[in-house]
């Protein structure tokens, strides 16, 4: 039977890996990858994860199943760095946390949530949006439909957005990033924030916040404004979580589910059919990584180094971004992109047309995704000079 099996197109991301590794140019640059990335050029192992994993070695006593919500310890630190240690939603009892196999996870519990328990509605994303997250929802059976968010002058379209938005039909679910949007860079604002609550408010729709760069953007509290804003002022939200990016944890696959609902009873109701699709899923999510983020948030002294790193990742990549913009100054290109300075998160959409893109790759080892988006991190005082000459060349 297999013979009828045709063959796909691998991930564009991991092709750009492959062909990065088999460039021989030695200035080559990989801005596609999206990992965090210090000076060096590697992914480091954060020092309080280090300590937590050594601590877990010695005190681990058991491999046992930790259930399809996960961990409890997990729960108990992860909702107050979510939500808030003051959060109104916490005290009244309407949170659930399901730990998952990453943010990945996270988002295919909500997909197969909404499918089996919203039957008809279908969610909206804005455009661009992480390509991801097209595959998981209409994997899960999801109708899925795009509002606008990035502009043909490679701006914020938050008119477009807003106007979108009136138009989706009561009771569907539509799709936000919290911060660091993934691809474009551009977030919110506080103002326009409490724009999209009152329509989401007026509209009846659920809304579902990708939160996978918590931390990575302005501070842990700045970049879950929205989340909280949202939560605290609506009966009913999903949010996805990941501790991939500011734990470093990506290979451990580190997520949760978080739903909140009117009340307590509505929420255990929410609460048993999501560990339904979870134990039909992957049964148990993997522990290691949710004992680590457990084992630094319940020390004072891990935390405060967790967020001392987390910080310096964070004015790393903030810092790149003002570096690039400077570093483009000699070939008069700085006005044009200015935005880069003013994005958030690893990611930038940086405008360069496909074509713009092939010749980087081609002619200077610059490798990003063909839409133009570069993941910042992979950026470096060393190559910068690099970078801008060869961004120069294609304009």
């Amino acid at each position: 039977m297999f013979e009828q099996i045709q063959r796909v197109p691998g991930d564009a991301i991991l092709g750009l890996i492959e062909a990065f590794n088999k460039d021989t140019n030695p200035n080559k640059v990989d801005l596609g990858v999206g990992v965090y990335r210090d000076a060096e050029g590697t992914t480091p192992i954060m020092r309080a994860v280090k300590e937590a994993e050594a601590l877990l070695l010695k005190n681990e006593t058991t491999k046992s199943y930790i259930g399809s919500h996960g961990d409890p310890r997990y729960a108990k630190v992860v909702l107050p760095m979510v939500l808030g240690e003051d959060s109104p939603v916490l005290a009244a009892g309407r949170a659930s946390l399901t730990q998952s196999p990453g943010g990945t996870g996270a988002l295919r519990l909500a997909a197969d949530f909404i499918h089996t328990q919203l039957p008809g509605k279908g969610i909206w994303v804005s455009d661009p949006t992480w390509p991801n997250h097209l595959g998981i929802f209409e994997a899960a059976g999801v109708t899925l439909r795009k509002y606008p968010y990035v502009d043909a002058e490679n701006r914020l379209d938050f008119p477009g957005m807003l106007a979108a938005l009136k138009e989706i039909p009561e009771g569907d679910v539509v799709l936000l990033h919290a911060c660091c949007h993934n691809p474009s860079g551009f977030d919110l604002n506080a103002d326009q924030w409490q724009q999209v609550l009152e329509v989401v408010k007026d509209r009846k729709l659920l809304p579902l916040i990708d939160f996978a760069y918590q931390g990575f953007g302005d501070g842990l509290d700045e970049d879950a404004y929205g989340v909280r804003l949202l939560a605290e002022n609506l009966d009913e939200a999903l949010i996805t979580s990941s501790c991939s990016k500011n734990f470093g944890l990506y290979r451990e696959r580190t997520g949760a589910l978080i739903a909140i609902a009117g009340d307590n009873e509505q929420m255990e109701n929410v609460r048993s059919q999501i560990a339904i699709v979870a134990r039909e899923n992957y049964s148990n999510p993997p522990a290691h990584g949710g004992a680590i983020v457990a084992e630094i948030l319940e020390s004072a002294e891990l935390a405060k180094q967790w967020r001392e790193e987390l910080t310096e990742m964070r004015n790393r990549i903030n810092g790149l971004r003002r570096d690039f913009v400077e570093a483009l100054k000699p070939f008069e290109l700085d006005e044009k992109y200015a935005f880069i300075a003013e994005q958030r998160g690893m990611f930038s959409y940086t405008g360069l047309s496909p074509e713009q893109v092939d010749r980087l790759r081609e002619e200077f080892g610059i490798y990003m995704v063909r839409s133009g988006r570069a993941n910042v991190a992979g950026l470096a005082s060393e190559n910068l000079p690099y970078v801008a000459k060869a961004i120069a060349a294609v304009n």
